[in-house]
């Protein structure tokens, strides 16, 4: 896993780049806010194939419970991919919700994430 900095202004935003899941599990996922953090980040961007399938399956609460931890540690989080192919209402619904707030987006690239961890 590499981090991938960009910086717009003043606010400086952590890019996550690996070729392997990134996050499997909710413990995952607070060690990447950790590590993030620790690095001066307060400002992620991952990609959808850096996260386990189970997270966009809204029955087992993954995906609550993961953004959950990014809202209480207030860590913003975009995430990058192409959501088009879940034919979940439930996940759709949920994506929308998220993007009407500013902690977590999901996006279709790494520009529209950019913009979106700056407003």
């Amino acid at each position: 896993m590499n981090i991938q900095a960009h910086k717009i202004g003043e606010t400086e935003i952590a890019e996550v780049i690996s070729d392997k899941l990134v996050i499997q599990n909710t413990e995952d996922a607070l060690d990447l806010m950790g590590d993030i953090y620790y690095q001066g980040f307060d400002k992620i961007i991952l990609h959808l194939e850096n996260i386990t399938a189970d997270f966009f399956d809204l029955k087992n609460k993954m995906a609550g419970e993961i953004l959950q931890k990014f809202s209480n540690y207030r860590i913003s989080l975009a995430i990058v991919g192409d959501f088009s192919g879940f034919a979940s209402n439930s996940l759709r619904d949920f994506i929308y919700e998220s993007n009407k707030g500013r902690q977590v987006n999901f996006v279709a690239s790494v520009d529209e994430a950019l913009s979106a961890l700056t407003k």
